[in-house]
């Protein structure tokens, strides 16, 4: 038999958790969704509580708990109450842009940074997207000049998550050209920087409870040492933390599913129709079987994925694999389990309608299925070159 995925520190971790999502989380679901933003408190509290920087090392504020499966309990108890914006949002600030400090900051940069993302004081974003640039990292247009001592940064960014209420961003840059190809960098922007602005909160098809806008640079100064990494090799570093932040979306998209068959399998089990219980007709039966083997073997393929993580090999090719077939599984079974609720799945007081616009997003955001599929075929085609 395998060995179980998660031990007894993850469990009694799970306990915390649940525990927080009950009292914290659950009873505010419908107020953030009305008002568009999950506020601060559940921020604040989440830190106090250990949830939140778990994987930032203990000298900066964090648990120091480089295992990834104290991420995945998180996620999937936020999942089972339909928390996907919640999910989302510390999803960012822990996987990418905590990430992204703890691999290629500075340890100034760390000490200022990550103890106040670790008890929720801070809130990051991080902003690649463009309005003529999302995929396409290459064609940004947003650009740093060094000036003396400061970096001089101008542009916009659009689907920014939590981009208006965040308090730091880490923003990718044109910093120069080599040979007619762009160079990019990431630097370190406060949003309290003179010349930093925020646009538009959008207004998306799901994910309400999570804000999402434009922000902008008007000959924005930040000091030179606010640069991540090395000057010029932002795509480099992108490329090698995007197989975690897309680990990061298949986790979130199988506990997902997970979340939405289990509602649907309550629900059938309860509603009746022509005298019988709907998880008694052979045909609900067979969806339902159907999304459990696809969720079970999906699973499987994920939580070695994980455990590969933690060992470090986990690659670019492996990340795509994951975020394609989780993210158009999710899609799947939400779009499923939606049809066997019936016209009561349509309505905003059952999970599963939420779930159904939160999903959509998840094949589009961390590069789209197509760009995945790419990733994966150009890797086949090199190993087969002659």
């Amino acid at each position: 038999m395998p060995q179980p995925f998660y031990d007894n520190d993850h469990d009694q971790f799970r306990e915390i958790v649940r525990e927080f999502v009950r009292r914290e989380v659950a009873p505010n679901l419908d107020r953030w969704e009305e008002e568009g933003a999950t506020g601060r408190e559940v921020w604040k509290s989440a830190g106090a509580h250990g949830i939140l920087g778990i994987r930032i090392a203990e000298e900066f504020g964090g648990g120091g708990m480089t295992d990834y499966r104290y991420r995945c309990v998180i996620q999937e108890e936020l999942a089972a109450v339909g928390a996907a914006s919640l999910a989302s949002g510390f999803s960012i600030n822990e996987d990418i842009v905590a990430s992204y400090l703890t691999t290629f900051g500075t340890d100034e940069q760390k000490r200022e940074w990550l103890p106040q993302m670790a008890n929720g004081t801070v809130v990051a974003s991080i902003a690649m997207s463009e309005p003529a640039a999302g995929s396409d990292l290459r064609g940004m247009k947003t650009t740093a000049v060094r000036d003396g001592g400061d970096w001089v940064i101008n542009g916009s960014k659009t689907f920014i998550t939590s981009g208006f209420s965040s308090d730091v961003v880490l923003v990718a840059a044109r910093t120069g050209e080599v040979e007619g190809r762009p160079q990019l960098s990431l630097i370190l922007v406060p949003t309290t920087a003179e010349g930093f602005m925020r646009g538009r909160k959008l207004r998306k098809l799901g994910l309400h409870a999570q804000d999402t806008a434009e922000i902008a640079f008007e000959n924005l100064r930040v000091p030179a040492a606010n640069l991540v990494g090395q000057e010029g090799r932002g795509f480099h570093h992108l490329t090698a933390q995007l197989p975690l932040e897309r680990l990061s979306i298949a986790w979130r998209a199988l506990c997902a599913a997970a979340a939405a068959l289990d509602w649907t399998c309550s629900y059938t089990a309860e509603r009746k129709a022509f005298g019988q219980r709907i998880i008694d007709f052979q045909n609900t039966r067979f969806k339902l079987a159907e999304m459990s083997t696809e969720i079970d073997i999906t699973r499987t393929f994920l939580e070695e994925s994980i455990l590969s993580y933690n060992e470090g090999s986990f690659d670019v090719t492996l990340g795509a694999k994951a975020k394609w077939w989780t993210t158009e599984l999710q899609n799947r079974v939400v779009n499923a389990c939606l049809q066997l609720h019936g016209g009561y799945g349509y309505m905003d007081e059952y999970p599963i309608s939420r779930a159904y616009a939160d999903a959509r997003v998840q094949t589009i955001v961390g590069g789209t299925t197509e760009i995945m599929k790419e990733i994966i075929g150009r890797d086949l085609a090199a190993k087969y070159s002659s």
